[in-house]
């Protein structure tokens, strides 16, 4: 009873640090865009049934801001619908909604991890279920992008599900062919309604069950058996969802597949467009150097499926390794590539991982090698762990100053009197980095203050009247670069939130400056040298931008005091002036890392004295 208490915990743990990354990182990113914004307006609108053209374009965001491709409703409308009642009984503003609608999300993801994690217990072993569960945890960008409503969050949960069902499983060999085609079931079906790239997963794993079929009537059997019925029945459960469903909601004129829109469009652009190339391209080895080696982000953990291949569990390994890297292969073909595209074989990679780590575990009172190994795994896994959710998670969520500069300008606009309309400018920075339809309305029940009173007589016979209604927030999103430069269009704004004061014509006031995460960069021993961040009284002292960065995740003086402490140390040479007898000694050459907050947007208030503090 213990042993399934611990487990039960160890997997709930995963559930919970999704919950933290969300907590910790609120605000969401033009890539959630789409997604976050139809959830917004099916939870406030509702699905019209009368009118639905004149509807949707009067009410939902996407009928004005289509994307480059259209989306599926599918994900929204099932988000929409389990926050729903929690929204109507718990009478949730927005901000609290955006948490729901992300929380629920993430539920789903954690929960196809837990089940994944079960599945490994099942395939191989509770010790390989522990060390995949605390693999799982300590790694960074599954559990921060699980309750992200990218088109591939949605999708990861299906897949994470059908991998479930393709592991071994000790049942008899009926029962694992049912498993086998509703694995591949779910991979399809996440292919037709979410992500085209799940193809490439599908046909590997297709693929390599054929070569292990053994003989050429037991691949016909499969294929005929397993693999046309699983593909052409999701096939069309999720043809009638999506085409039916989204060809709604986009009002087109002929019935619409948005991935198959999509699929087109990234990978066969017409002749004026780059596609997805146009995002950007990498070199085709970066999947395997950059991305895969970020997603593990213990770097001792890649030695260990390679040294695996030697051992007794080289055929497990390479049935959770074959499939994923050929579809690692397959897609590097493309020039655009993200690290996101490879979340549907992180939980068998780090299923890979987790084997190896259970051989040598088990094995630790043979040989001291396995020992110092199973305690190297241990200190490396949590000092990943330590990484991911203590440094990797605060530095991301400073990412997003349009979110905070809308709940910034929110707060500040309690200071001045209430007013029946407040007109907002948002630049681009801003959309893109935190601003939605569930933050336009103030969180605080302050902005609920009536816009203006007028009091009743002393006796009691006339009573005091009240506006009914609260200030009303309208946006503006305009990008037009003739708009921008008139005067007239700047003079219509109570509040503008740009990246540059300077493009807002007419007299601002600058009521606050939004910081952002900067870029890092290495400066040389010719910058910066001979500031020492703490150094005795009387020394040169001068905060860095790592301070400032300590400063603001963790607060108080302890991290600074650290940090203070490497900084002066390793790059000053403190302390070792005296024994070396010489004042230019360091660590590191002179060498450092400048990394630190910069004002990333302005909120300017229309004012009279146009002067820039």
């Amino acid at each position: 009873m213990a042993g399934i208490e611990s487990r039960h915990i160890g997997c709930l743990v995963i559930v919970v640090l999704i919950q933290i990354h969300l907590y910790v990182s609120p605000f969401t990113k033009v890539e959630e865009s789409f997604n976050i914004q139809a959830t917004h307006d099916i939870l406030k609108y509702g699905i019209p049934t009368q009118n639905v053209h004149l509807r949707l374009k009067a009410q939902y965001d996407h009928m004005t801001f289509s994307g480059a491709v259209p989306r599926t409703f599918i994900g929204p409308l099932i988000l929409a619908a389990i926050a729903k009642p929690f929204v109507w009984y718990g009478q949730l503003n927005g901000p609290q909604q955006q948490m729901l609608v992300r929380a629920v999300l993430g539920l789903f993801n954690g929960a196809s991890l837990i089940g994944y994690a079960s599945a490994v217990r099942r395939a191989y072993g509770s010790s390989a279920s522990t060390w995949y569960t605390f693999f799982q945890g300590a790694q960074f960008h599954v559990l921060y992008y699980s309750s992200r409503t990218l088109p591939n969050m949605f999708a990861f949960g299906i897949t994470t599900i059908g991998l479930r069902f393709l592991l071994p499983d000790p049942t008899s060999p009926q029962f694992r062919v049912r498993r086998t085609r509703l694995g591949l079931y779910l991979l399809t079906l996440a292919t037709v309604v979410f992500r085209s790239e799940i193809a490439l997963l599908l046909a590997s794993h297709c693929l390599y069950l054929v070569l292990r079929s053994g003989s050429i009537s037991n691949a016909a059997s499969l294929i005929r058996v397993v693999f046309i019925p699983a593909v052409f029945s999701a096939t069309v459960a999720g043809l009638v969802l999506t085409v039916g469903i989204d060809t709604f909601f986009w009002q087109s004129r002929t019935l619409l597949w948005p991935e198959l829109a999509a699929f087109l469009s990234n990978v066969f652009p017409s002749s004026d467009g780059l596609g997805a190339s146009a995002w950007g391209t990498s070199p085709w080895h970066w999947y395997l150097t950059s991305a895969i080696p970020r997603l593990v982000l213990n770097p001792f953990l890649l030695v260990l499926p390679v040294w695996g291949l030697t051992r007794s569990i080289r055929p497990q390994l390479l049935d959770l390794l074959v499939p994923s890297l050929s579809y690692v292969s397959l897609y590097s073909i493309l020039p655009h590539k993200e690290t996101r595209f490879l979340f549907p074989v992180v939980p068998p990679i780090t299923a890979s991982v987790a084997l190896c780590a259970s051989y040598i575990s088990t094995r630790r009172h043979r040989h001291r090698l396995y020992k110092l190994t199973t305690c190297a795994l241990l200190l490396s896994g949590g000092l990943t762990a330590a990484i991911s959710t203590g440094v990797l998670l605060p530095l991301s969520s400073l990412t997003y100053p349009g979110g905070t500069a809308l709940t910034s300008l929110h707060a500040i606009s309690l200071n001045y009197g209430p007013r029946p309309r407040i007109r907002v400018h948002l630049g681009n920075l801003a959309l893109q980095t935190g601003v939605t339809h569930f933050l336009d309305e103030p969180a605080s029940t302050l902005h609920d203050r009536p816009v203006f009173t007028l009091p009743g007589s002393a006796d009691g016979r006339i009573p005091t009247i009240r506006s009914a209604r609260p200030t009303q927030w309208i946006y503006d999103k305009s990008d037009n670069e003739t708009d921008l430069l008139t005067p007239a269009f700047w003079a219509q704004f109570d509040y503008v939130v740009v990246e540059d004061p300077a493009r807002a014509i007419g007299a601002w006031d600058v009521v606050d400056k939004i910081p952002g995460l900067g870029r890092p960069r290495v400066v040389g021993p010719d910058v910066g040298r001979g500031l020492l961040v703490l150094g005795p009284k009387g020394a040169r002292r001068q905060e860095d931008g790592l301070s400032r960065i300590a400063d603001e995740i963790y607060g108080g003086t302890m991290a600074k005091w650290v940090y203070g402490v490497a900084h002066d140390v390793l790059r000053e040479g403190y302390g070792l002036d005296v024994l070396l007898n010489t004042s230019n000694w360091s660590w590191t050459k002179g060498w450092w890392i400048h990394w630190g907050l910069e004002t990333k947007l302005y909120i300017l208030k229309s004012g009279e004295s146009g002067i820039l503090p």
